[in-house]
């Protein structure tokens, strides 16, 4: 039965994206798990923004009944992991933590540091080895057939071209928050009293590895 609603909504995705836009995010947040129950994911990288989805999620009452999932890959401040740890006590949220199954030191004896070559294929190797992989084992480990994150059209010039729901190797990425801009954000944050991230205080617009 998911099978099929899963390829029916892959055969009319453009139909879809135009529902979908229509949506607020907690509508589309709810229409992922309607549609696909315990075969829906939610992905947090516990950055500057992720505690709106996280809350959305919670608000929809999904926080127990979803996975959620964290892509740690070993490399981020120190800041972000106590911020991921505030979040999931405030929220209630149970988090599986994914990680490569090589750790930071094997990987970096075998491989070097990637991330120093300046060359896109070493960047496309660190991605797929601490996160592309982690997610891919995971996904099919629970049998997840649509999962959605944070990403926003605004963010970069890349994600201006992403749309609501799009295919991604076989499964369905959904993203809620797509068309939301920098204030909206704020304003969400700052009326529900989210927890800004600790590095976000200090001037970084974005937090990463």
């Amino acid at each position: 039965m998911i099978e099929k609603r899963l390829q029916s909504i892959k055969f009319n995705i453009e139909g879809h994206n135009k529902k979908l836009k229509d949506m607020s995010p907690k509508e589309v947040i709810l229409w992922g798990y309607e549609n696909f129950g315990n075969h829906f994911a939610i992905t947090t990288s516990f950055g500057i923004q992720s505690s709106v989805i996280l809350h959305m999620v919670q608000q929809c009452s999904l926080q127990k009944k979803i996975k959620i999932f964290w892509i740690d890959t070993g490399y981020l401040p120190s800041e972000t992991y106590k911020y991921a740890q505030k979040l999931i006590n405030d929220l209630s949220l149970e988090i599986e933590v994914l990680q490569s199954e090589l750790s930071p030191a094997r990987m970096e004896s075998i491989y070097g540091k990637l991330w120093e070559t300046k060359k896109s294929c070493d960047l496309d190797k660190y991605h797929e080895i601490r996160k592309v992989k982690p997610l891919e084992n995971a996904l099919n480990k629970h049998q997840i057939y649509c999962w959605a994150s944070g990403v926003r059209s605004e963010q970069t010039d890349n994600r201006k071209k992403m749309k609501f729901i799009d295919v991604i190797r076989e499964r369905l990425s959904l993203r809620p928050l797509l068309n939301w801009k920098n204030k909206d954000i704020f304003y969400y944050m700052k009326e529900n009293q989210l927890p800004s991230h600790p590095l976000f205080l200090k001037g970084y617009s974005t937090v990463g590895d």
